[in-house]
């Protein structure tokens, strides 16, 4: 399993416009076959930078997955939107693998 993520430096004045693309990636990716696990947006200390983070099985299903992603009405719709509204400032993606399985179980205090 691999994880796919996106640091995004956005617009701070065009929050709201990362809000909206977040949550139509939120239809989307699942859709198309990536296991998503959110879009974060700025909240506390930095106005600039958000996230993006899903999950696949391997690289060879990612490519499976992005050609899904750009053929999806959605998908497409997204695209045109962050280009149109210009919100995005720059997007980074890095693909990593969790190193520090198995887990303890979390404690509950």
């Amino acid at each position: 399993m691999i994880t796919c993520f996106i640091r995004y430096e956005i617009d701070p004045f065009k929050q709201d416009a990362f809000a909206h693309y977040a949550r139509h990636w939120g239809q989307a990716i699942p859709r198309c076959g990536a296991d998503l696990i959110g879009y974060f947006a700025p909240h506390e200390g930095s106005t600039t930078t958000a996230y993006g983070v899903y999950t696949l099985p391997s690289l060879a299903a990612y490519e499976a997955y992005k050609a899904r992603l750009a053929d999806d009405p959605i998908g497409r719709e997204n695209y045109a939107f962050a280009k149109r509204e210009q919100f995005l400032r720059r997007e980074d993606r890095i693909f990593l693998k969790l190193a520090s399985a198995p887990h303890a179980p979390l404690v509950r205090a």
